[in-house]
């Protein structure tokens, strides 16, 4: 078999395993635990099966694995409109304006949220909705 007749591999992000297999891997220092998260947070149901781990990326001391846990999170907030303490307690930690700010902010009820992430973006969005506002005017006393 030549090259070119190599069988073409379709590449998933579908999660097919236990849970449980991607606690192992952070327990081994797995480097590429992240992607199986990342398959885990796009493709599974529950995500109180999703959010331990995402807490764990989060906490995780490898900065490449930190930094996908804040896009893991903002994945759960998009697809399930929801988050957990946990998460929510880490990502404090992070620096404000991030991927999981604005998602959480975006997707998850208000009344969810802690005042620290209410603090960083009620003004923003305030701000935003002004600016929309002006412009629109702008733009109507233009016609």
């Amino acid at each position: 078999m030549t090259a070119g007749d190599e069988p073409h591999q379709q590449f998933t992000l579908t999660w097919w395993g236990p849970p449980e297999d991607l606690d192992d891997g952070f327990n081994c220092g797995e480097p590429t635990v992240g992607l199986g998260v990342l398959s885990l947070a796009l493709s599974h149901d529950d995500p109180w099966v999703i959010l331990p781990r995402v807490a764990r990326a989060l906490a995780s001391t490898d900065p490449t694995i930190r930094h996908q846990g804040k896009i893991f999170l903002a994945h759960v907030a998009r697809l399930h409109r929801t988050t957990d303490r946990r998460c929510l307690e880490l990502l404090r930690d992070y620096h404000r304006g991030n991927e999981a700010n604005d998602d959480l902010w975006q997707f998850v009820p208000r009344h969810r949220l802690p005042w620290w992430l209410w603090r960083y973006q009620a003004p923003r969005s305030a701000r935003h909705w002004l600016i929309a506002k002006l412009h629109g005017l702008h733009d109507r006393e233009r016609r």
